[in-house]
């Protein structure tokens, strides 16, 4: 996460509950990617942010992501790309899936955020040979820490109607820490009850911490414009600190609860594309 200069101290974390109808009759269909695997890719976490870089595009690749599909986008004021591995779907409505690679000079960035960007290429995999309605975007953003740069470039290259097609963007960011967050109040909150709905049929934890004082997320560059979007985390009062410190390393890590964030997004993403509307229905309006 990215941690603005004017936030000296942290105040107390505001812990929301909230329950929703889970669904009914939903069918939530996809590959479950071994936590063998899942732990692997997160521990080759590279301490510079050209390693990160080429190391996510391996990971792409490795889970099947290749050819026309993995792209590098340069992004303007920063000196490495977002990295891109599009799964078409029968539309060409997106959902987003984003996660900032890029770190801070103190610890090995594990945490924040290579628990986040080592993930997608398993999301990939999760959802790859599944039929698909919606196309995915799995992004890799660079220089998050530095003011959310590779996000906000994302959606200033694109076109107002490649904009229009968003349907969703889900980003994950400092995770393994504790069971799964959600940044509950900069959520839009119908996306938010389809995750505790989902999190509710896989008997999964799920809890609402919101962190407004921590700093921010690349889901902002895409809320500031409308798409409904939200940050799946699992930072807590007590685990804060470790955020952009020496503490940052692999050890912080909780594997099992790393590798439910990561069923339950797998699950989640299934769960959204049969969900969300494409360009063939009328989509419903975001609620905020």
């Amino acid at each position: 996460m990215h941690k603005p200069l004017r936030f000296a101290l942290l105040p107390l974390l505001f812990f929301i509950a909230f329950l929703v109808a889970p669904a009914q009759g939903q069918q939530i269909s996809y590959h479950r990617v071994e936590q063998s695997t899942v732990e692997e890719r997160l521990k080759g976490s590279p301490s510079d942010n050209l390693g990160r870089q080429k190391r996510l595009r391996q990971l792409f690749e490795a889970a099947g992501c290749k050819g026309e599909a993995l792209t590098e986008i340069e992004v303007e004021h920063s000196t490495l790309p977002n990295v891109i591995c599009k799964l078409a779907g029968e539309s060409n409505s997106v959902i987003v899936v984003g996660a900032h690679y890029d770190k801070v000079t103190a610890g090995m960035g594990v945490v924040d955020n290579w628990s986040g960007a080592a993930l997608l290429a398993s999301l990939f995999e999760s959802l790859r040979n599944e039929p698909r309605r919606h196309t995915f975007l799995f992004i890799g953003f660079t220089d998050e820490e530095k003011g959310l740069v590779g996000s906000d470039q994302f959606l200033k290259q694109a076109t107002a109607e490649q904009r229009s097609r968003i349907r969703a963007m889900i980003n994950l960011d400092s995770l393994g820490l504790s069971p799964t967050k959600v940044w509950l109040s900069r959520a839009d909150k119908g996306l938010a009850a389809a995750l505790n709905n989902v999190a509710h049929s896989m008997k999964l934890p799920l809890a609402g911490v919101n962190v407004e004082q921590v700093g921010m997320a690349d889901s902002e560059s895409f809320a500031a414009r409308r798409i409904p979007s939200l940050t799946i985390h699992s930072v807590t009062q007590e685990t804060y600190p470790i955020l952009h410190s020496s503490q940052d390393t692999l050890a912080a890590i909780r594997m099992d609860d790393y590798y439910a964030t990561y069923r339950l997004v797998a699950a989640y993403l299934s769960y959204l594309d049969q969900k969300l509307a494409t360009g063939k229905e009328e989509a419903p309006a975001a609620k905020k």
